[in-house]
């Protein structure tokens, strides 16, 4: 995996723009997934399509970029094991800087994807951003299949400019904006060195 990787990049491909067709390689593969996940064989094959068209969509198509959105998805989806947050959401209701303002907002609009993308106004956008229409207000659980969590986590990211802080290794900006403080950093730094180490980024 490795040698082929390297030869990949030593050529210097144009990554590909936001709103391509996605991938045409293979750049994440199960070796990758396997560094920053212990989950089984099965379940990351299920994602594995879905994060190659992801990168290729959101320019996730250097070395380091694939290491920090990996492992920021593995943490946030518990090495792609959950596609939908464990907890109810109850605790976000009536939060107003989710766009939360209806009853029932807060388990309605609870994290969904691979990046946990929460809350009404964080729902309403992506989904204008992938159906034109809201379409994910009226059926949020859309979200947990695994196109749709594969790409939400790649909008996300790219809505962030997280490519650019992924590009001078600043991964705890990162954590700050998708978790809001530093929430699991530890287990988020371990999967960024395991991914780093697999894909020898220094």
């Amino acid at each position: 995996m490795i040698d082929w990787f390297k030869s990949l990049f030593a050529k210097k491909p144009e990554p590909p723009g936001f709103g391509g067709a996605g991938a045409t390689e293979g750049w994440v593969d199960i070796e990758l997934m396997r560094a920053v996940s212990s989950a089984e064989d099965e379940t990351l094959e299920r994602f594995l399509g879905p994060l190659n068209a992801t990168c290729g969509q959101f320019g996730i198509s250097t070395p380091q970029r694939l290491a920090a959105f990996l492992a920021q998805v593995a943490h946030e989806s518990g090495g792609f094991r959950y596609v939908r947050e464990i907890a109810s959401g109850a605790a976000y209701e009536g939060r107003l800087d989710l766009g939360n303002t209806e009853p029932g907002d807060g388990e309605r609009f609870a994290g969904r994807g691979l990046i946990q993308l929460t809350g009404r106004s964080n729902y309403r956008q992506a989904s204008f951003a992938r159906f034109n229409d809201e379409r994910l207000l009226t059926a949020p659980q859309l979200l947990e299949r695994p196109d749709l969590a594969a790409w939400v986590a790649g909008w996300y990211w790219h809505t962030r400019s997280l490519n650019a802080l992924a590009d001078v290794g600043d991964f705890e900006t990162i954590t700050r904006r998708i978790n809001g403080g530093l929430n699991g950093q530890a287990d988020r730094v371990r999967r960024w060195k395991a991914a780093k180490a697999e894909l020898r980024v220094t």
